[in-house]
């Protein structure tokens, strides 16, 4: 389904790229000098963007466990970033092996690691898309040839809306999505927020901005617009940190101030 062989792959090392920034910050190998630099100017607006980080894969892990345990069969994940294991796959087949996982991201590097991202179990099925998020109609017929759209489908966009700003369409390419979703479907969301520091969210979009690409950090009440129509599970858009740390992985995190975070989950009708 990717329709290239790693060898083919072009990869634009000229200027930082979120999904390499975020696998420095995970402590990775797969990104270059200037995600790095880029990475560690943003540590200067706060030093914990690692935890940041942390705390969102730890998310995705309890969200997926969630879904799993609540007879999510099917999964649909948009922005994957490159593979750290556990990878969403892993964690949905080990409590139900069956599961089919779809993958999609447009950073050629995922696209070098994709192996990674397809070994699946027997009784399941993954595969990875080479799309960008923008393109929901390309995303959907592709994710079509391994996933039942008449069955439910848990569509996750982590840490993926806040590269995408309003006037760029990303209420309406979160409607576009759902929309082709069954009923029973879950969107799982996760975001960067400027509610607990709007100077240093404002300084963060403006040093995006000087490099070409979109930083739209987003309130609590922001993010719930998304899930407009669907049914928000307990406890509803929270700091990720705070949704349902009793499924495990809570990431230690020094000081008393919260993540800048939120995350939900919500059930299409």
């Amino acid at each position: 389904m990717t329709g290239q062989e790693p060898q083919s792959i072009e990869i634009d090392t000229s200027k930082p790229h979120p999904a390499r920034m975020y696998d420095w910050f995970l402590g990775g190998k797969d990104n270059y000098p200037v995600d790095e630099q880029m990475a560690r100017q943003l540590l200067t607006l706060d030093a914990r963007g690692r935890d940041m980080a942390r705390v969102n894969r730890a998310f995705m892990h309890r969200a997926t466990r969630w879904l799993a345990e609540h007879g999510v069969r099917q999964f649909l994940d948009i922005g994957t970033g490159i593979p750290t294991e556990p990878n969403l796959h892993q964690i949905a087949q080990q409590a139900a092996p069956e599961a089919r996982v779809v993958y999609c991201d447009n950073d050629p590097i995922v696209l070098a690691h994709a192996a990674a991202l397809l070994r699946s179990t027997a009784e399941g099925a993954t595969e990875y898309i080479q799309a960008d998020a923008r393109r929901p109609e390309t995303i959907l017929a592709e994710a079509g040839k391994v996933l039942d759209f008449d069955q439910p489908i848990a569509l996750s966009l982590l840490a993926l809306l806040h590269f995408i700003d309003d006037e760029d369409g990303a209420a309406a390419l979160v409607g576009k999505l759902v929309d082709q979703l069954p009923s029973g479907s879950y969107l799982v969301l996760s975001h960067t927020t400027g509610d607990f520091n709007p100077e240093g969210a404002a300084q963060a979009r403006a040093m995006y901005k000087a490099r070409g690409m979109t930083l739209r950090p987003r309130s609590r009440a922001e993010l719930t617009a998304f899930f407009d129509g669907l049914e928000l599970v307990e406890p509803g858009v929270s700091l990720s940190a705070d949704w349902h740390p009793e499924l495990g992985e809570v990431i230690d995190v020094p000081g008393d101030e919260p993540i800048p975070g939120y995350a939900g989950v919500a059930r299409k009708p």
